[in-house]
């Protein structure tokens, strides 16, 4: 069932269980340091939801499907499905330039910019194993022009997995404020990274679930 949580923020699923929402590019899935970065997605769920518990991030660049859990033990039972690697979770990206191959894996391990935060680095002796699936659904324009639009599936779940692969690829995402040309930034508004998928099985009734969220770009 969809409907419109407080602060209008899509919900896709409510039950006594879960909730699945549809997060807007530009905010925060929780909250940051610093003055003025406490509106969140959480304390929106929360404002209405006080049971409602986080279960993953979405970058605050990022727009698309976050899970929530209602209450500890539910927490409890989504966190450890995500440890296991047993949801799937599938993402649309705009990217610069046409890739070479129409699909294949990335698997280069990331590390912590220590002096560039919160930048992400590909780090063989540091860096912990990431792993990228990813597939090209469309192909246009050319020279400057050109990109692709992708599908993509985060086998890991490492801080700014997507958008570090897809750089090493030299194929950075459309508006990406802190990886692509600063000129993509100001040109596109808005990164181009979407999570348009989620698949798991519901941890009290057991049933498969898979929501869907259109990319808005």
């Amino acid at each position: 069932m969809r409907s419109e949580a407080h602060t209008s923020i899509p919900v896709l699923h409510l039950d006594e269980f879960l909730l699945v929402t549809d997060k807007p590019a530009g905010l925060l899935s929780v909250p940051a340091g610093g003055e003025g970065r406490q509106d969140c997605l959480a304390a929106r769920i929360q404002a209405r939801w006080a049971d409602a518990r986080i279960v993953h991030r979405l970058d605050a660049a990022t727009s698309g499907l976050v899970l929530f859990a209602r209450g500890a033990e539910m927490l409890r039972r989504m966190s450890l499905a995500f440890e296991q690697r047993i949801v799937g979770k599938q993402y649309v990206a705009v990217v610069h330039g046409h890739l070479a191959q129409d699909d294949g894996e990335i698997d280069l391990p990331l590390a912590e910019d220590a002096d560039n935060r919160p930048r992400q680095i590909v780090d063989a002796l540091r860096g912990r194993r990431a792993l990228t699936r990813y597939r090209v659904l469309d192909r246009q324009g050319a020279g400057a022009d050109a990109c692709s639009r992708l599908e993509l599936k985060p086998v890991t779940g490492r801080a700014h997995q997507l958008r570090v692969h897809l750089l090493c690829l030299g194929h950075p995402i459309f508006g990406d404020p802190l990886y692509a040309p600063p000129e993509s930034a100001a040109r596109f508004g808005r990164m181009h990274l979407h999570a348009a998928r989620i698949a798991f099985m519901h941890p009290h009734t057991r049933v498969p679930m898979v929501f869907d969220s259109p990319a808005p770009f």
